[in-house]
C-alpha cells in the first residue's frame, strides 16, 4: 500500500469514528423497579443497534415523578402506571402526546422457599405465616394491585396486620427473598425465567384479579433535544425490545 493510499483510508477511518461519536449520545432514563431486568437487556441492544448508551436509574414510580417535579435530571421515564407519565405532561414537565404503553405488568405471589406457594394461591386463606409482603399502594402501581387481589378475595381487612410494606417492587422483591416475609406480591418479572417462576414457588395472580398494570413511557422535555432520547422510546416498539419485554412476563399492549 502506498503512502498515499494509507494516507486517505486514515482520514476515511478518522472521518468514521468522528462522526459516529458525534451522533452518539447518552440519555437519562428513570425505570420503574419491576422493569429493571428486561431494561438492563434492552439498554445493551439499544447500544448496539444505534450507538447511543442508556444510563438507567431504578425505583418507585411515585418518587419519580416527585423528582422530577422538583427538578430531577431524567430525560426519559419508563413507569409502571399510565398516571405518573399523564401527569407530568399536564405539569409541562414532558413532551405532548410523547407517551404510550409499552408493556402490560402481572403480578406474583412468591415466597422463595420452594413448595410454600401453592399455585391457586390458597396459601392466603389457609394461613400460617407471620408476614406478607406488597410494594407501598402509594407509590407503586403493583402495590395497588395487590391490594386489589386481596379485597377481591375477601382478605384485605384479615391479612392487613401482616403487611410488611416495600418502597417500590425491588424492596418488596428483597424482603421475602431474605425471608423477612415469609411470602410477597412481587412482579412476575422478577422471578420468571422461561415462562415459570424460576425458584422458591410462587402462584401467578391471574390478570382479571387486579387493574391492568399499563406502563407507559414518557419523553420528559430535558430530553427534547437529545437524539438519544427519542431513538430510545422508539428502539422500546421494535421487534428485538418486545421480544425482550415478552421474556420476562410481560403482555404486550395492543
Amino acid at each position: 500500500m502506498s503512502l498515499n493510499t494509507f494516507f486517505r483510508a486514515f482520514m476515511a477511518l478518522a472521518l468514521l469514528l468522528y462522526v459516529q461519536n458525534g451522533w452518539a449520545a447518552t440519555v437519562l432514563v428513570a425505570v420503574a423497579a419491576n422493569f429493571s431486568k428486561p431494561m438492563t437487556e434492552i439498554a445493551e441492544e439499544f447500544e448496539k443497534a444505534t450507538g447511543h448508551s442508556a444510563n438507567l436509574s431504578f425505583g418507585s414510580t411515585g418518587k419519580f415523578v416527585s423528582q422530577l417535579e422538583n427538578g430531577g435530571p431524567f430525560e426519559v421515564l419508563m413507569s409502571a402506571d399510565e398516571k405518573g407519565p399523564r401527569k407530568l405532561v399536564e405539569d409541562g414537565l414532558a413532551v405532548p402526546n410523547s407517551q404510550f404503553t409499552y408493556a402490560l405488568g402481572k403480578l406474583a405471589l412468591w415466597s422463595a422457599t420452594p413448595g410454600y406457594v401453592d399455585d391457586q394461591g390458597k396459601i392466603l386463606t389457609t394461613g400460617g405465616f407471620k408476614h406478607l409482603a406488597l410494594a407501598d399502594p402509594k407509590l407503586a402501581p403493583y402495590g395497588t394491585a395487590a391490594i386489589e387481589v386481596l379485597k377481591k378475595l375477601e382478605l384485605f381487612k384479615k391479612l392487613e396486620p401482616l403487611f410488611v410494606q416495600g418502597e417500590n417492587i425491588a424492596q418488596t422483591y428483597q424482603f421475602v427473598s431474605t425471608a423477612n416475609a415469609e411470602l410477597g406480591f412481587v412482579a412476575l418479572s422478577q422471578v420468571i425465567d422461561n415462562g415459570k417462576i424460576a425458584k422458591g414457588s410462587g402462584w401467578i395472580v391471574p390478570s382479571e384479579d387486579y387493574a391492568p398494570i399499563r406502563q407507559a413511557a414518557v419523553l420528559l422535555k430535558k430530553g427534547a433535544e437529545n437524539p438519544a432520547a427519542p431513538a430510545l422510546l422508539d428502539f422500546l416498539k421494535s421487534a428485538p425490545a418486545l421480544a425482550i419485554i415478552k421474556k420476562y412476563g410481560y403482555d404486550l399492549p395492543k
